[in-house]
This record gives C-alpha cells, sequence and structure tokens, in this order.
C-alpha cells in the first residue's frame, strides 16, 4: 500500500510529515527515554528514516543497498568510534 501521496516527490531533507503519519515504526527503541529514530519502507523500495522528537522535521531518505551497508557495517563495529 502506497501510503504516500500521488505524485509527490520525496527528497533527502524532505519534511518528514509529507510522508504521512502513517507507516513509521521504531525499529531502533530501547531504554533511551523515547529519544528514537524512527523508518517507514517507501512505495519504490527506499527508507526514510526521521528523528521520533521531531516527525514534522526531515526525513532522510536512504536506498536499500545504502541501509544494508550501514546496518552490516554497525554490526561489524565499523560505526563503535561514533561511541567512544
Amino acid at each position: 500500500m502506497d501510503r504516500i501521496k500521488p505524485r509527490i516527490r520525496v527528497y533527502n531533507g524532505m519534511p518528514a510529515r509529507d510522508l504521512g503519519s502513517e507507516g513509521w515504526q521504531k525499529p531502533w527503541s530501547g531504554g533511551n527515554g523515547g529519544n528514537c529514530l524512527e523508518a517507514m519502507k517507501l512505495a519504490d523500495g527506499r527508507i526514510a528514516v526521521r528523528q521520533s522528537t521531531d516527525p514534522d522535521g526531515p526525513a532522510l531518505i536512504y536506498t536499500t543497498d545504502e541501509m544494508t551497508a550501514f546496518i552490516e557495517g554497525a554490526k561489524a563495529g565499523e560505526a563503535d568510534f561514533l561511541l567512544s
């Protein structure tokens, strides 16, 4: 089901509210006081990510290949420098 309004131009940094309010999920939620990323799979297969505390703020748009590379790299420890 396409949750995006017909003919909307989806671009990196667009207002997340323009993608609608349905379909966002918190795959990385935890005991962080509600400060989470939310993600939504778009009709064209790309993935939108937004900050849960700013649902009307910008959405970052990633291809499946980009998101796969990020997740696999994080699992392999390649992003550990961000936490130290």
